[in-house]
This record gives structure tokens, sequence and C-alpha cells, in this order.
């Protein structure tokens, strides 16, 4: 087994949630559409036990956004810093969450003026979400706290059985089962988990909000980027030296990513082999998480072993 040099932080897990803890659900990213699967979702959370308070504003609009970015920002605040509540569950995903963070600090401690201060230092708090979402688990999983990509309100009740359960047997506590995909090769390799969005994750590097990324073995999934837009990204991690630092890559769904018909293109497939194929590492790929459901709940920062002989991703 090899083992990559990794950013040596030490990462901070939330405490096991139990049935009857609250729950806050914000909306820090799109404008809320899809009602009636939101309820679903939420009702879900509900019927395993849990107390889920749902912000009043959770249906504004500013264009595109679930509102101005001041009150986004604030019910990310509110949640944050409420003593009583125990996780924070994002209504969906869309475009927004970069934008909260250009003046958002997260703060750990009670100080004079924090934006956002915590009763307590070693008691963060659950976040729950994916795909644009991925902005602020990077931004936490940066200040060493763990996070969970995983289904939002709007796609939870989508998912099969065993998806929602592996959700609720990570936060509570259990052991993850580890997921099974198709195998590149490239040997075996541990390192911390790094889920994202590969569109919110490429425009995150260069910024403050980028993690160190040194042995990681990073996680991406997208939805309705052509072969093209994908091709370009990734070449973007390329010439960026990002993907030099990373100890190996887990490939989930890319939804409806396939070029149009009559049009010359490589397929999406096509495309990552080309593009991830050629690194000298553990690869697997059509690992189960992404925006097609089953979408499989990932902690971030954990330790992780990916191995691209048998394609298997395994959690300790």
């Amino acid at each position: 087994m090899q083992v990559k040099k990794e950013h040596s932080k030490n990462i901070v897990i939330p405490q096991a949630l139990q049935p009857g803890d609250l729950l806050r659900v914000i909306a820090p990213s799109g404008a809320l559409r899809e009602i009636e699967a939101f309820k679903r979702g939420v009702e879900i959370w509900r019927e395993r036990g849990y107390r889920v308070e749902v912000i009043p504003e959770i249906e504004d609009r500013w264009g595109y956004l679930a509102g101005k970015d001041e009150k986004r920002r604030s019910h990310l605040a509110a949640a944050w810093q409420d003593p009583e509540c125990r996780g924070i569950l994002c209504a969906r995903g869309g475009f927004g969450t970069t934008r909260i963070l250009e003046q958002w600090t997260w703060i750990l401690q009670n100080q004079p003026n924090a934006q956002c201060p915590m009763p307590h230092a070693h008691s963060p708090k659950w976040l729950i979400g994916f795909s644009d979402i991925t902005a602020l688990l990077w931004s936490l999983y940066k200040i060493g706290i763990s996070g969970v990509h995983a289904p939002v309100m709007t796609t939870l009740a989508e998912e099969p059985i065993w998806t929602i359960e592996r959700l609720f047997n990570l936060v509570e506590g259990n052991s993850l089962e580890p997921l099974k995909g198709e195998a590149w090769g490239g040997g075996v390799v541990s390192g911390r988990l790094l889920p994202a969005n590969l569109t919110v994750a490429t425009h995150l590097l260069g910024t403050p909000m980028q993690p160190e990324l040194d042995g990681v073995i990073l996680a991406i999934e997208d939805v309705t980027e052509a072969p093209y837009r994908i091709d370009r990204m990734l070449t973007q991690w390329r010439m960026s030296g990002a993907l030099s630092k990373i100890a190996g890559v887990a490939v989930g769904s890319f939804t409806n990513c396939e070029p149009p018909a009559n049009i010359p293109s490589f397929s999406v497939d096509e495309v990552l082999r080309d593009r991830l194929g050629d690194l000298g590492i553990p690869v697997v790929s059509n690992l189960p998480f992404g925006h097609q459901a089953p979408n499989a709940a990932l902690p971030v920062g954990v330790m992780v072993t990916l191995d691209g002989d048998e394609g298997v991703l395994s959690f300790s």
C-alpha cells in the first residue's frame, strides 16, 4: 500500500446524532423549486425521530438564489451558533454558497463581535448536503471539521432505502460499508476523503476556500456538464498542479453529461479516462454517489482506503 504525504491537521467529527435532536433546514444556495420533494425529504428525517425546524424564509427568492446573500449568510450563522441545533440540513444545491463565503469566517469559540460564535469549542455540528454545498463542506474541512456529502432535502426522497440508512448510520456514529465501483488500477492508497462536485471544486481552486490537497482521496461527481467542459475543468486541475498532489480519485456519477447527438465529441467516460488515467495513482469509477440516485453519503476529511485494483472505497 502506498501512502502519499497528507495534510497533517486533525479532523474533528461532530458528536453522533440521536433521534430527538434538533436539526435546522436552511437554503444557502439556489431558490427552492421542488416543494413537494422538499417536504418528503424533511419528513424522512422526522420519521427517524428528529426534530426538524425549517426556516420561515425557505421559499424566498432573489433571482436564482434563495434570498439575498446577507440573508442566506445570516441563516447559516444562526443555525451554526444555536446551542440546541445539532445539525444543518441544506434544502437544495444550485448556486450561491460561494457568494455567502465571500464574507464568512467559521468561529469555533465565543469571541467579542464574532460573526458565528459556538458555545462549545469542541462541539461542531453536522453540515449535510452536496452539489453546490461542496463550497461549505470544503470551507469546513479547511478548518478541520468534517461534514457529510449526502442528499439534500429535495433529493432525499428519491434515494433507495440503503442510501438513506447509510446517511443515518454515518451521522449516528455507526460504521459504513465499503462502496464498489470499476477498477482502473493504480494500486492501493490511504488518505483523507474530500468529496466534491467537480464544477464547484474547480471554481474554488486558488481561492481562500481551497483546502490543502496533499495526499487526499478526491471524490468527484457532476451533472449536465458537456464532455468538453469536464475536459476543460480537469485540464485546469492538471495545469494548476492540483492533481499532482492527490493520492487517488474516486469517481461517482456524471449525470446527463453526454454530448448532444450529431456533434463530434468524446464521451464523458473517454474524457475522464484521458484526463485521469495517466496520473499513476489509484482510480475507481462508477461509484454510487452523485446527482443520480443512489447518492451514498460520504464523510468529509476522514481516512479512507481506495483500492484501484479491486475497485473498492472503504472507510475506517
